[in-house]
């Protein structure tokens, strides 16, 4: 049997609920598919400095969430591997917004792109407080038509649980993402951006809800699933 690395990014904490439902997210996964998975958890400081070389032995790289991160270019760096390598990656919550963050900084050449949370006083906030808190709600999802995750699910709509997640894309960046390649794959009931996919990519997701949540239920979910069968094939 292939076995396969997965490395998650981010500072881990016990105290994390969704720090310790992704592991059994992981293995309940693996397990219905036959396959074998390590991970291994990679603090974001670690990536500072060497990157390409301490993340060269993954098949898979999740960023998790509890942001702000010890390190926010230590992710930034974990991400942009993921994205030029061709690495499956699945970003959750903080994964999710410092994924748009990266995305913008070195592809659309926005530099100056920040998170509100972690640079208040940034003249280019491109991830901001939401309107309303989600913290520890369930939502309606809609799908946009033709995604990858769309075809995932295999529904238009969806519902998800939200972790701690007050923060998400200014929706003034939304056109100017999905003109460079960053597509919305998912809205709420309001139209706000909850998951987004990089075209010309085997596996780039990130969501603002927690899809390892539904291991707390044991039960398997399918982006997860997905995100493992990419990383088996790569």
């Amino acid at each position: 049997m292939n076995v396969r690395n997965i490395g998650l990014i981010g500072d881990y904490d016990e105290e994390v609920v969704a720090h310790m439902a992704i592991p059994r997210a992981i293995q309940l996964a693996a397990e219905e598919m036959g396959i074998q998975i390590n991970f291994e958890w990679i603090s974001t400081p670690s990536l500072d400095r060497d990157f390409e070389q301490k993340l060269s032995k993954y098949q898979g790289l999740w960023v998790v969430p509890a942001s702000p991160y010890r390190s926010m270019q230590g992710a930034l760096n974990g991400i942009r591997f993921a994205r030029e390598q061709q690495i499956p990656f699945l970003g959750t919550c903080g994964g999710f917004q410092h994924m748009i963050i990266e995305f913008a900084r070195n592809v659309m050449g926005l530099t100056d792109a920040d998170h509100a949370e972690e640079n208040p006083s940034s003249s280019l906030i491109l991830v901001a407080p939401l309107t309303c808190s989600v913290s520890e709600k369930i939502h309606l999802f809609k799908l946009t038509p033709g995604s990858k995750v769309r075809d995932i699910y295999g529904t238009n709509e969806i519902v998800e649980q939200y972790g701690i997640c007050n923060y998400g894309l200014n929706p003034e960046f939304s056109p100017m993402l999905e003109k460079a390649g960053l597509s919305i794959a998912g809205v709420d009931l309001e139209g706000e951006v909850r998951i987004m996919e990089l075209n010309q990519h085997p596996f780039f997701v990130g969501t603002l809800f927690q899809p390892e949540r539904s291991a707390l239920k044991n039960t398997i979910h399918p982006l997860i699933k997905a995100f493992l069968r990419s990383a088996i094939q790569s």
